[in-house]
């Protein structure tokens, strides 16, 4: 039975010029209409990838949790994080050729395997970005009080971990969610806008301050053999294992070209470029920086690299004048990343309820006509989100934990899209359309290198270290959390899983796309 599908959007929204047509008749091959706006071009595509990452939220927020746990010498973890994560965007970039369709790791799984599979990649994908918004979020405490004291609105001592710098944490941090919110529902265009403006500025700002802080070094980039002692007597594998959750941490979310393909031109050839660019230039940049951070630092071994990280290297170091000013261009990127992850969470959950595979899917599923926006999941995105971030008034250890636990379940829903294509290579893989990207005979080694790599850091991650997860002592569970969390979250998939399909006519289910996956690739010639 062939079915016809309209290539017009709901609400008169028309496709705009022949490329426009062009790809909406690509996504009706795939059983869907063209409904969201196709606003973005590669710049747009590349930046929603790199927000997402941003390396300037991340790296500022994280960088003294490598150092406390690897000294200088965990500067080699972001390159072998690097190496691994490129190997998984090489996976996605070829399933972003032939699957632009939002929501991608769901879509992607789901097509390369089964209705499961790809249930629970996108279930996963969903929980690990919606806490993700609010780990983002809180970022804003590490940086707005440096430049201002007026931030602190509810006083006293703006540390994170203190009741006053967590409660104005959530505070300030609920404010961003909320204005994220509104300018992912206004539309697309507005988000690509404010997103590739703020992307444009921190790679300025970026390379401004590796110049700065290279201009400003104390010593030579010879630090990075040095781990000044931190393993004690035990050896030093270990600790350096610890170190590499910091560029874990910070190296996910590159998949966003994806999740934005039903709103970008030519997704076959733009969204596999998107992905390759934007981890590429997060990579460099990130080494860059941790580089000359640590060629800058007033001292290693007074202490202030591990509690201070790179906000004390940059202060101290840059003057109070740049130094501010940097930190206002780190604000920007907080900022932008908050709407980068927000905005490919709604589009994960609009995806997965058109496929009717959430409770709720039919409203979850419609399309604002005026904005051609899914409005109701961005704003439960931005509701959950600010749930999450209330956790942190008093239970600051938590808030860590649930947050570090997020990036775990990233991982796995990865896992749920790379070891499904590598079983489908060993069955034989089609070959790629004319002019799409692939990975051709390099494709089994690199899949099979991505697997191993996502199932090495998964273990290493999720593994129940007490410095990690709980660091403060007095908390068994906390040492368990991401198994428990992710054991939770599991639970909670499956039956979800089970009530959606239950409620289906055996009919409908005979034929839900949640139920089974495709034979083939289809729409990939």
């Amino acid at each position: 039975m062939t079915a016809t599908v309209s290539l017009q959007p709901p609400g008169g929204v028309p496709a705009s010029g022949a490329s426009d047509v062009h790809d909406a008749e690509d996504l009706a091959g795939f059983g869907y209409p063209q409904q969201l706006r196709r606003r973005l071009g590669s710049y747009a595509s590349f930046a929603a990838g790199f927000s997402f990452v941003s390396i300037l939220t991340t790296v500022f927020q994280l960088f003294s949790f490598g150092y406390s746990f690897g000294g200088p010498a965990f500067f080699w973890t972001w390159p072998l994080v690097f190496t691994g994560q490129f190997l998984v965007a090489l996976c996605f970039a070829e399933l972003a050729a032939r699957y632009p369709i939002s929501g991608c790791v769901y879509q992607w799984s789901r097509r390369l395997s089964t209705g499961l599979t790809g249930h629970f990649a996108g279930w996963t994908m969903l929980i690990g970005q919606i806490v993700s918004v609010s780990a983002a979020a809180i970022a804003l405490q590490v940086v707005l009080p440096s430049v201002w004291s007026g931030f602190q609105l509810v006083g006293g001592d703006p540390t994170l971990t203190t009741r006053t710098g967590a409660t104005n944490a959530v505070l300030v941090g609920a404010i961003l969610i909320a204005l994220t919110t509104v300018i992912s529902a206004i539309g697309v265009r507005v988000m690509s806008l404010i997103n590739s403006i703020g992307v444009t500025c921190e790679l300025v700002g970026v390379a401004v301050l590796i110049a700065m802080l290279f201009a400003h070094a104390k010593r030579g980039p010879s630090v990075v053999l040095h781990t000044e002692g931190v393993q004690g007597h035990s050896a030093y594998v270990w600790p350096f294992l610890v170190s590499a959750l910091m560029a874990a941490y910070v190296m996910y979310g590159f998949d966003s070209a994806g999740e934005l393909s039903e709103e970008t031109r030519s997704p076959r050839k733009t969204a596999p470029r998107a992905i390759l660019r934007a981890l590429g230039a997060s990579g460099v940049g990130g080494a860059l920086l941790l580089i000359g951070a640590l060629m800058a630092a007033p001292s290693l071994t007074d202490g202030n690299l591990a509690t201070g990280g790179l906000p004390y290297v940059v202060t101290s170091r840059l003057g109070t004048g740049p130094g501010k000013a940097l930190l206002v261009d780190v604000a920007i990127a907080i900022c932008v990343c908050t709407l980068a992850i927000q905005t490919a969470a709604s589009r994960l959950m609009y995806s997965m309820a058109r496929d009717g595979a959430l409770p709720g899917s039919t409203r979850l599923a419609r399309v604002s006509p005026r904005t051609a926006t899914p409005v109701l999941p961005t704003v439960i995105v931005g509701v959950a989100a600010i749930a999450v971030l209330g956790v942190n008034v008093g239970q600051a250890q938590l808030f860590t934990a649930l947050t570090s636990v997020a990036v775990v379940i990233v991982y796995c829903a990865y896992l749920l899209v790379t070891v499904p294509l590598l079983v489908r290579r060993l069955r034989g893989l089609p070959e790629a359309g004319a002019g799409q990207f692939s990975l051709g005979r390099l494709g089994l080694p690199v899949n099979v290198l991505a697997v191993a790599y996502g199932a090495f850091m998964v273990v290493n991650m999720g593994w129940p270290r007490a410095e990690v997860y709980d660091p403060a002592g007095g908390h068994w569970y906390l040492k368990y959390f991401a198994l428990l969390f992710c054991a939770g979250a599991g639970l909670i998939g499956w039956l979800m899983y089970r009530a959606v399909n239950a409620s289906r006519t055996p009919a409908a289910a005979a034929v839900s796309p949640l139920a089974i996956g495709d034979a083939t690739l289809e729409g990939a010639e």
